[in-house]
C-alpha cells in the first residue's frame, strides 16, 4: 500500500475524532478513504480527484463548493484540509459550518509547512473553543465542537472583479480565491496576447487550454470585434473547479461565446480546433511540475485540423520547444525574453 500524505496518515491516527456522517473537503489522496471508520461525502476542487473520488464504493463525490451534492446539516463530522491559498481556506470553512448538523465537530489538518498556525487563528475567529488534538508527522490536528452553523453558503461572496486591459482591449475579470493569478494580468499571458494582436489566428474556433479565469478568450473575442475580424468562439478548459466558475463568469459579464468546462488534461475535449492556445501551468504546490504540460503535448495534436497552430507561452527555462516540435510539428519562437518564450507550431 502506498503511503499517504502526512496529513492524511495523522487523520487516521487520529479517527477517533471522526463520528457519525463524515464531510471532507480537500482531500488530495483517494486511499485514504476506505480506510477511515464512516463513510459520507467528499469535496475537491480538482477534477482529476473529483473523477477518482467517483470510484470509491460507499461514498457521494462532489466538485466544487457549489456541487449540487451539498446540502446545510448534512454532516456530522466535517473534515478540512488546509489548500494551498490561505484566502480559499476562509471558504472551506463557511462551507464547513453550513454543511454541519446540529452538534456536529470540526476537524482542521494541516502540515506545519503549509500554515497551519495561521489556520488556527482563522478557525478559532469562527470557533473559539477549538483545541488541539494531536500533533505528528509535521502536522497539526485541531477539532472544535458546539459550531456556530450558517444558515446560507453563497460562493458569490468571495467573488471579485478585477479590471484587465491590452492593446487596447479592457474588461472585466472574475476571480475567486485559490485561483492563479487572481485580480492581475499575469506577464507570460500579456505576451501571449501581445502575439495574438500582432499576429493574429488565421481561424476558429479556439480552445483555451488550462483557461483560468477566461481572460484568453475574452480578449481574443473582444480584439477580433474592435478590429473587425471574424469573430470565433474560444472553448476553455481547466482542471480547477474555481477556474471553471470564473472563466463562466467573465465570459458572461464580457458576451462573449465558448463553453467552458471542466477537464482534468485533454481527457474531456471532444472534436478539432483551428487553434489551441494556452498558458499552462508548471507548479504543483511550490514544486515545478511539467508532467501535465509534457501530457497536453503529447495529445494535443489529435485535437488540432491539419495545419491547425498551437501556440503556447511558458517560462523560457522551460524544456518545450523540442517536445512541441516531436509531437505537434515545425515550431519557431515568435516573442521572447528572459522570462518567457512564446512558441508557435503548425500540426503535421
Amino acid at each position: 500500500m502506498s503511503a499517504l500524505p502526512n496529513s492524511h496518515e495523522v487523520l487516521l491516527k487520529n479517527q477517533n475524532l471522526l463520528r457519525g456522517r463524515l464531510a471532507i473537503i480537500g482531500m488530495v489522496d483517494p486511499a485514504l478513504l476506505p480506510r477511515l471508520p464512516d463513510r459520507g461525502l467528499t469535496i475537491s476542487e480538482h477534477f482529476g480527484n473529483y473523477q477518482q473520488l467517483l470510484a470509491v464504493s460507499g461514498w457521494t463525490a462532489a466538485f466544487g463548493y457549489d456541487a449540487p451534492e451539498l446540502s446545510s446539516g448534512m454532516a456530522d463530522t466535517l473534515v478540512v484540509f488546509l489548500p494551498k491559498a490561505r484566502v480559499e481556506l476562509s471558504v472551506r470553512l463557511e462551507l464547513a459550518l453550513w454543511l454541519a448538523a446540529e452538534g456536529a465537530r470540526l476537524v482542521l489538518v494541516g502540515e506545519k509547512k503549509e500554515g497551519i498556525a495561521g489556520a488556527v487563528k482563522q478557525l478559532k475567529e469562527l470557533a473559539p473553543q477549538a483545541s488541539k488534538a494531536d500533533s505528528a508527522r509535521h502536522c497539526q490536528v485541531w477539532q472544535a465542537d458546539s459550531l456556530p452553523r450558517r444558515p446560507v453558503f453563497d460562493l458569490q461572496r468571495w467573488l471579485q472583479w478585477h479590471p484587465v486591459e491590452c492593446e487596447g482591449v479592457g474588461f472585466r475579470m472574475a476571480g475567486l480565491p485559490g485561483i492563479f493569478s487572481d485580480g492581475e494580468l499575469d506577464d507570460g499571458t500579456a505576451m501571449l496576447l501581445q502575439t495574438l494582436a500582432d499576429s493574429p489566428l488565421e481561424k476558429g474556433p479556439v480552445l483555451d487550454f488550462a483557461c483560468g479565469a477566461g481572460v484568453i478568450g475574452t480578449w481574443l473575442q473582444l480584439h477580433q470585434r474592435a478590429t473587425e475580424q471574424g469573430v470565433f468562439p474560444v472553448d476553455g478548459v481547466d482542471v480547477q473547479f474555481q477556474a471553471v466558475a470564473c472563466a463562466r463568469a467573465t465570459y458572461r459579464e464580457a458576451g462573449v461565446d465558448g463553453l467552458i468546462h471542466a477537464s482534468d488534461g485533454l481527457s474531456g475535449v471532444d472534436g478539432r480546433y483551428a487553434a489551441v492556445v494556452t498558458n499552462p501551468p508548471f507548479h504543483t504546490g511550490i514544486r515545478t511540475d511539467t508532467s501535465m504540460t509534457e501530457r497536453f503535448l503529447q495529445g494535443v495534436a489529435k485535437h488540432l485540423e491539419p495545419g491547425g497552430e498551437l501556440r503556447l507561452v511558458a517560462n523560457t527555462f522551460l524544456p518545450y520547444e523540442a517536445l512541441i516540435h516531436r509531437h505537434v510539428g515545425p515550431v519557431k519562437t515568435i516573442a521572447g525574453d528572459r522570462r518567457f518564450t512564446v512558441w508557435s507550431a503548425r500540426r503535421h
